[in-house]
């Protein structure tokens, strides 16, 4: 039999060969050349990525995450111009010059609150306060591999354009990137490319939940809980009473908004009536008109909860942040690419590990989710797939055409932001997943430079699925500056 009918075989009869080994024989020389050199860069990137994850910074206070990526970008002969739009851990590294401008978006901010090793029981870490549940880590070297790769890409080809990498800090909840598009920093680029970490491959363009985030602030007048209640007015009574209301409004609001709270700040002792108080609220919607509806309501709720409880209520925005605004045109390009590199493979020591932490999913989770599932690509859909999350690429998306892809760094069925996702981003399945991404940022870009109908294209999608001229583009958190001290 010639070889060429025993691929076909292979391929549609016996339909088991690897999704890799079908993209291998797709791929271009050229396309070969860029993997290949990703793939011998691997462990380094994969030693950043652990790095990022051992000091688990949290949003604006990622001093050590920012400055690693920036000293990688550097060598590679990136131009880095650091401290941008007042956020002194956010950045941009540039290389090249004129058109098209292809940018990449990096993030590498941990998650309070939650730690655990990179093992697959549970075993969280006394020695941190924060941990990268959201894969942060990877998400930051995992970009800036590719940016890395495109310039090699632009220097060998002796293609016209400019590589931009923007070091993106506070995604979570901190806003970052809608200071720096407020700012202007994304006014001149063509196409904005990303990645997240998750527990699939998929480059279909979803969408997301906007969201507005803010801390509600009560004081009252301390007295002795016992001896002297009557002289005291409870800020803890304010935060309370604004909680209760918010509850009852859930169900008088449109039934897919989310709204959800965590009191950061309760008094010190039962025996002192609190003379401050404090809730921090998040509250999304994937239509921002509702979501601005919803907002003003819980305002007068928490103006209520202060007349109510004699105490003095007053509110920070801390975030606000648009819905994704997929483009079709970009998502097919990017689909296409992420089934030419194909998803991740596990070794039998990554099984084990998978296996052992699917355990922890549950019944439900565990009989539905298969650790080689981690190898497919998602087919693609375009049925107006909504994420239930909210990320600050949402604005980018409505200031420029953007595209995004998710990749397996993740054992199938973990959870964002649990305990199982900080641990799989801690180990070699996570870089396995960040390479995936890279490799597929990494051809995307380099059509959008080789066939500049693509941005034309795309750019026209996006023009009309944003409504033309009549959209102006105006920040959530209005003019406030950025919030650097939320975490702290």
């Amino acid at each position: 039999m010639q070889k060429k009918s025993l691929f076909r075989l292979l391929v549609f009869g016996l339909g088991w060969l690897p999704t890799a080994l079908l993209a291998q024989s797709t791929l271009t020389k050229e396309q070969q050349e860029v993997l290949a050199g990703l793939d011998s860069k691997s462990a380094h990137y994969g030693t950043l990525s652990k790095q990022i994850w051992d000091w688990a910074e949290v949003g604006y206070q990622e001093q050590k995450s920012s400055a690693l990526l920036q000293e990688e970008l550097t060598k590679a002969g990136f131009s880095v111009k650091a401290g941008v739009a007042g956020i002194p851990t956010a950045f941009v590294a540039t290389f090249g010059s004129g058109k098209p401008i292809i940018g990449i978006l990096a993030e590498y901010d941990a998650l309070p609150g939650i730690t655990q090793d990179a093992t697959p029981d549970r075993k969280p870490l006394d020695t941190k306060k924060a941990g990268h549940a959201c894969g942060h880590n990877l998400f930051g070297p995992g970009s800036v591999a590719s940016a890395i790769a495109v310039k090699n890409w632009l220097q060998k080809s002796g293609k016209g354009g400019t590589i931009r990498l923007y070091g993106t800090p506070a995604e979570e909840g901190g806003s970052g990137k809608v200071y720096m598009v407020r700012e202007g920093l994304f006014s001149d680029v063509d196409v904005v490319l990303h990645w997240h970490p998750a527990d699939r491959n998929g480059a279909d363009p979803s969408t997301s939940l906007a969201n507005i985030t803010a801390k509600f602030r009560f004081r009252g007048i301390a007295a002795h809980a016992a001896a002297s209640p009557d002289r005291g007015r409870s800020a803890l009574d304010g935060v309370e009473s604004m909680n209760y209301m918010i509850n009852m409004m859930r169900e008088h609001i449109p039934s897919d908004t989310r709204v959800h709270y965590v009191i950061t700040k309760g008094g010190e002792a039962p025996n002192v009536v609190p003379d401050f108080a404090e809730v921090y609220y998040y509250v999304r919607h994937k239509n921002r008109t509702i979501l601005q509806d919803v907002w003003k309501r819980m305002v007068k709720a928490a103006e209520g909860a202060g007349m109510g409880t004699e105490t003095k209520m007053e509110y920070e925005i801390i975030g606000g942040v648009y819905n994704l605004l997929p483009v079709e045109t970009l998502a097919k390009q990017m689909h296409k690419n992420l089934s030419l590199v194909g998803g991740v493979t596990y070794t039998p020591e990554e099984t084990k590990f998978a296996e052992k932490l699917g355990e922890s999913f549950g019944a439900s989770f565990g009989s539905i989710r298969k650790p080689g599932e981690a190898a497919a690509v998602s087919p693609f859909s375009n049925n107006d797939l909504l994420s239930s999350a909210s990320t600050d690429v949402g604005d980018v998306s409505w200031v420029v055409p953007t595209v995004g892809l998710s990749a397996a760094t993740w054992v199938p069925g973990t959870a964002a932001h649990s305990w199982q996702a900080v641990a799989s981003s801690g180990t070699s399945i996570g870089v396995k997943g960040m390479m995936v991404a890279a490799k597929s940022l990494s051809l995307t870009a380099i059509d959008l430079f080789k066939d500049p109908t693509l941005i034309q294209n795309a750019r026209t999608d996006w023009e009309k699925a944003r409504g033309g001229a009549a959209f102006k583009y105006e920040a959530l958190l209005g003019d406030r500056k950025p919030a650097l001290d939320y975490r702290k």
